[in-house]
């Protein structure tokens, strides 16, 4: 898996922190982006309740099954991951 990151070197922004969220809880990163990942955390409050509210999204998700959401409520969810993808 290829994650977009800067010189190792340099302070993570918000936009990358973002960027790699997924490999950080994916245990993905190499060891050098991780400190920067966890040292941007610790300092940045806006990022801080990010991550915290993705590691809830993903524990809640994690357990959700085909069968257990409304085939409306996954139309719903679905336009709104779309018009969120089209707008960025």
């Amino acid at each position: 898996m290829d994650v977009p990151t800067s010189d190792s070197s340099t302070e993570l922004t918000c936009r990358e922190f973002v960027e790699i969220v997924t490999a950080y809880l994916d245990d993905a990163l190499p060891a050098e982006d991780r400190v920067r990942f966890e040292e941007h955390m610790k300092t940045c409050v806006g990022c801080d309740t990010f991550f915290d509210q993705i590691k809830e999204t993903v524990q809640l998700v994690g357990r959700l099954d085909e069968m257990s959401i409304s085939p409306e409520a996954q139309q719903v969810l679905l336009g709104e991951f779309r018009n969120w993808k089209d707008g960025d």
